[in-house]
């Protein structure tokens, strides 16, 4: 076997497992808030408050949703640099742009901070208001990566679906992308404007995000297997000769 192929067997593996560790990280993701729901308290409604009220200063059992929404982001991170990117750089610069914008995301960088976006208080609790949690630097902080995070990964689903169009084997995923991304900017536009119903569209606009990042991974996973099928001819890599005696 070649040093090149040798090289690309690597580089391929590395894909794919960066792929799974975000798969993975992303049904941990979702189930990590629906389980922290558990033990809110009576006051601590799903419908009217946010997720980030679960890790606020105060909440009960914060670290749990910070250490698992940190470790999400982190695996975000990486799948844009390591799977992503190497996956569609074929199509050139929308490829790097999306890559770039999907490891800046809420779901990227917003979650890899996660412990330095604390809010100071739950809206669940007597005398906390929107503006007293935004008062302090992690309440802020909360509020600038959110949106930002959101509207980063609502242009990474049209750039990535643009290098989709351009990439052999992922034209068939760039209007879903693109439909995706409409939904994501429907349902945080209605997260601002739901009022008492807030808490509920965040819950839908963070699940929908998580299965998005989680059908790219899998679309990483087929296509670098795919490729392990063509670089071999069709046939699994034949097994090395035994040494001679």
């Amino acid at each position: 076997m070649s040093a090149g192929h040798r090289g690309g067997n690597r580089a391929r593996a590395s894909i794919r497992r960066w792929a799974i560790v975000a798969l993975v990280t992303q049904v941990a993701f979702v189930g990590s808030w629906l389980v922290a729901a558990l033990w809110q308290g009576p006051r601590y409604s799903v419908v009217a408050h946010s997720i980030s009220d679960m890790y606020a200063i105060g909440a009960p059992r914060a670290a749990f949703l910070i250490v698992v929404i940190t470790l999400c982001g982190a695996a975000v991170v990486v799948l844009a640099a390591r799977s992503v990117w190497p996956t569609l750089r074929p199509a050139g610069w929308t490829a790097a742009a999306g890559s770039v914008l999907l490891a800046l995301s809420i779901y990227g960088l917003g979650d890899l901070l996660t412990p330095l976006e604390r809010e100071a208080c739950r809206q669940a609790d007597p005398g906390c208001t929107a503006a007293v949690q935004i008062a302090g630097s992690g309440g802020l902080l909360d509020a600038v990566l959110s949106t930002a995070g959101v509207s980063f990964l609502i242009a990474a689903g049209f750039f990535l679906a643009q290098a989709m169009q351009r990439s052999p084997g992922w034209d068939g995923w760039a209007w879903p992308t693109r439909w995706v991304s409409i939904l994501l900017f429907a349902l945080f536009s209605a997260t601002g404007l739901a009022g008492g119903l807030g808490g509920l569209f965040e819950r839908m606009l963070a699940a929908v995000g998580a299965a998005a990042i989680a059908l790219l991974a899998v679309g990483v996973l087929r296509r670098s297997r795919a490729r392990r099928v063509i670089s071999t001819g069709g046939r699994p890599p034949e097994a090395p000769a035994p040494a001679q005696r």
